[in-house]
């Protein structure tokens, strides 16, 4: 996670209107290669409300067990909760991982250093034989472990492949100031630029292309993708990835509109962030939108305190869903100057929730009360697209259709 978010968060990690709801089975897919299996799918749980996050499951080691691991595509490290022995674990959904002694990476290892770099440390290990990290989180969070090595099951077309991946055993995790509290994952799936993320070592392997994407249902669920063999060809918006500070996936500045018209602010730097649950903006364009959004509301919408997020509102009777106050609202449009006719609409479905409570609620929060100096587009806004971040290419794009399809009907589409 490469921003505050409603979950941990390190503090060091669409298209236009004319094509939604276009289903992906009608987008022509690139051409299929013998090489087609080089593509691994998986289903996705979880929502942006009530579960905060959308999360996958990995089968890990020998033999193969299911982690649930949140999928942060602003971090790298991917890390488990781990028995090794746990000094302090949250509880997860699963009996904590236990590594092996020969499953240790040792600290002159490659990965090693680059994670050390990446946080700012000297590379330096209490011991030869072991490779120690420790990863802080703007929300009082951390985690401390040791990276190791071991299987991963990865469902290809024709098979599954089981290559060894390098992570990291946690066995010191702290989740806000109460300590050990319940966890809905196992740990996190880091798919960030660095060297350590999954899919770049999947690329150094040979098993795939330095590709990722997702597809985030607002019905909950979704598909993740490693590999560029389900990519569209066509109707996908794409630009050039930004060079920024850190592993952050970025499409650079973006200029802001409500409803087509400009909110005068200064472009704005964007970064996509998966493991962020809603979006952020910083302190001009947030309160550019909340002034846009409030000067549009009918009476018959009162402000009212809801616990779910700090902006929410009332009808004359309870909201079943958006679309029951979807007319209230106006789109938002980000454009990127850095390629033509690169504009990501974001309709009020990716800004807004409804909660229990029955109230509408704004998905866009105030980077500057979580400290963050960029905007961040956050599970919210990425719903119902899928969502691509091309290493190879490095370009970002984005798709909008829906995302219900399940990863087993996707593998068979195959030629």
């Amino acid at each position: 996670m490469a921003a505050a978010s409603s979950r941990w968060t390190p503090a060091a990690g669409l298209l236009l209107l004319l094509l939604l709801l276009v289903p992906f089975a009608a987008i022509p897919s690139r051409a299929a290669t013998p090489a087609a299996s080089s593509t691994a799918i998986f289903q996705l749980q979880g929502n942006v409300y009530p579960t905060g996050h959308y999360y996958v499951t990995m089968n890990i080691g020998n033999p193969a067990k299911p982690y649930f691991l949140d999928v942060d595509t602003g971090s790298d490290l991917t890390w488990l909760q781990c028995d090794a022995p746990c000094r302090s674990c949250n509880k997860v959904p699963h009996p904590l991982y236990r590594p092996t002694a020969n499953s240790l990476v040792p600290c002159a290892n490659a990965l090693c250093t680059a994670l050390h770099s990446g946080h700012g440390s000297n590379n330096k290990c209490p011991s030869p034989k072991q490779c120690d990290y420790q990863i802080k989180y703007t929300d009082s969070a951390s985690s401390q472990g040791v990276l190791i090595n071991d299987n991963f099951s990865l469902p290809m077309r024709s098979s599954n492949i089981r290559p060894g991946l390098t992570f990291g055993c946690g066995y010191d995790q702290q989740v806000g100031k109460n300590g050990a509290v319940q966890a809905a994952t196992d740990g996190m799936l880091g798919l960030g630029r660095g060297s350590v993320s999954l899919v770049s070592q999947l690329k150094q392997q040979g098993i795939t292309k330095n590709v990722l994407g997702h597809c985030l249902s607002t019905n909950g669920g979704g598909f993740l993708f490693f590999g560029d063999d389900i990519v569209p060809t066509s109707r996908v918006t794409w630009v050039p990835m930004a060079k920024i500070s850190g592993n952050y996936y970025s499409p650079g500045s973006g200029t802001l509109y409500f409803d087509r018209r400009s909110l005068g602010v200064k472009p704005m730097e964007v970064v996509f962030d998966s493991g962020s649950t809603y979006t952020y903006f910083t302190a001009q364009p947030y309160q550019a939108v909340v002034s846009a959004l409030k000067s549009g509301l009918s009476k018959s919408l009162k402000q009212v305190s809801d616990p779910s997020l700090p902006l929410c509102w009332k009808g004359p009777k309870a909201f079943k869903s958006v679309f029951d106050v979807k007319k209230e609202f106006k789109s938002l449009f980000l454009s990127f100057a850095s390629a033509k006719n690169a504009v990501m609409e974001i309709p009020p479905e990716n800004y807004l929730i409804v909660t229990k409570n029955g109230n509408v609620c704004l998905g866009i929060l105030d980077g500057a009360a979580a400290k963050l100096n960029f905007n961040v587009i956050g599970d919210i806004t990425m719903q119902d697209q899928m969502v691509i971040y091309d290493n190879e290419k490095s370009q970002l794009g984005w798709a909008r259709g829906a995302c219900t399809r399940s990863a087993k009907s996707i593998m068979s589409s195959f030629p």
